[in-house]
């Protein structure tokens, strides 16, 4: 089966279905009885339903990063669910919940229809940054990994694999902070990209102040400082988000929408590194910072146009999803 029409006597070519994530939300009532309790009870539901984990909860006195974890004797609708941390809302509270849900399968096809035209709708809600959601504030005594620990829009998963990491909302950059001032450190961050491939950053510390990698991370399964800090540091998220297909170039990008404006948004974009990817070279497929900060209400939306190196019958695995990581 052809991928576009263009394609007709051209063939069909391998195709990449269901990858990238779309935002679903739905808006509900509910809360946890006005006392503070992890169980959460929805009363009613609006639109956009049924509720699934991994949703984000938004709403008046409801902490940042509180999301469920698992059905009680909601399962869609109504009922109870768990959360992933305690809150205090009385039951009538207006409530939105969202999360970014990856499409389907993300398996490999010969035969298909392929994307739905050559430009790759990038869609998502992305949560706040934290910059000590990864590793909290620690003192190390010498060279070696941090502690690791899920906080705020991170979770503890375990992969198919069967290796636990710190999975984030969205692929996203990795930052290190030197709480007061002390000696610069290298640090080297490893995980995994959103396509599961293994990689890693070495990020180097400045004293007193946050230093942002430039690599858009899923997982997380380590971080290992190069020696003994004489200040505390802390491991978190940025706003600096991984885009989904390799964007070589920002004339590619058609459209960036933001919070809701028509207008193209003004943030930067960082174009994907081309050449053989190391630990201090750049994400191989790009990454856009939106103008305000993400609080997991806005909402970004990306037009990339792809050329034929990343769609169509003279697709390349590079010309999608860019070099491979290292």
């Amino acid at each position: 089966m052809p991928q576009f029409s263009d394609d007709l006597f051209l063939g069909p070519a391998q195709t990449f279905m269901g990858t990238g994530n779309r935002p679903y939300t739905t808006t509900a009532t509910g809360g946890t009885g006005g006392s503070s309790s992890s169980t959460l009870t929805v009363t009613a539901v609006g639109f956009g339903a049924p509720i699934v984990i991994g949703m984000y909860l938004d709403g008046t006195s409801v902490t940042d990063g509180t999301y469920i974890t698992a059905f009680g004797t909601g399962s869609g609708g109504t009922g109870t669910y768990t959360l992933n941390q305690a809150i205090n809302i009385a039951n009538t509270t207006a409530l939105t919940l969202h999360g970014n849900i990856p499409f389907e399968d993300p398996s490999q096809m010969d035969l298909g229809v392929g994307p739905l035209g050559r430009v790759y709708v990038f869609d998502i809600v992305p949560q706040a940054a934290v910059t000590s959601n990864i590793a909290a504030t620690q003192t190390p005594t010498g060279a070696g990994n941090l502690t690791l620990t899920a906080g705020t829009s991170v979770r503890s998963v375990v992969r198919n694999d069967g290796v636990s990491v710190l999975q984030f909302d969205c692929a996203r950059a990795v930052s290190v902070s030197l709480v007061t001032g002390g000696t610069a450190r290298a640090y080297t961050i490893s995980g995994y990209d959103y396509y599961g491939q293994a990689m890693t950053e070495v990020i180097t510390s400045v004293a007193a102040a946050t230093t942002n990698g430039k690599k858009a991370f899923y997982q997380i399964v380590s971080v290992s400082g190069a020696g003994a800090s004489t200040t505390a540091v802390t491991v978190g998220t940025t706003q600096l988000l991984g885009l989904p297909v390799r964007v070589t170039d920002g004339g590619y990008i058609c459209h960036v929408g933001w919070n809701g404006s028509f207008t193209i948004d003004g943030g930067s974009l960082a174009v994907a590194v081309t050449a053989p990817a190391t630990s201090t070279t750049g994400d191989v497929r790009g990454t856009f910072s939106p103008s305000s900060v993400p609080d997991g209400i806005k909402r970004l939306v990306v037009g990339i146009m792809l050329p034929g190196i990343a769609v169509g019958p003279n697709a390349t695995r590079t010309g999608a999803l860019g070099v491979t990581q290292a």
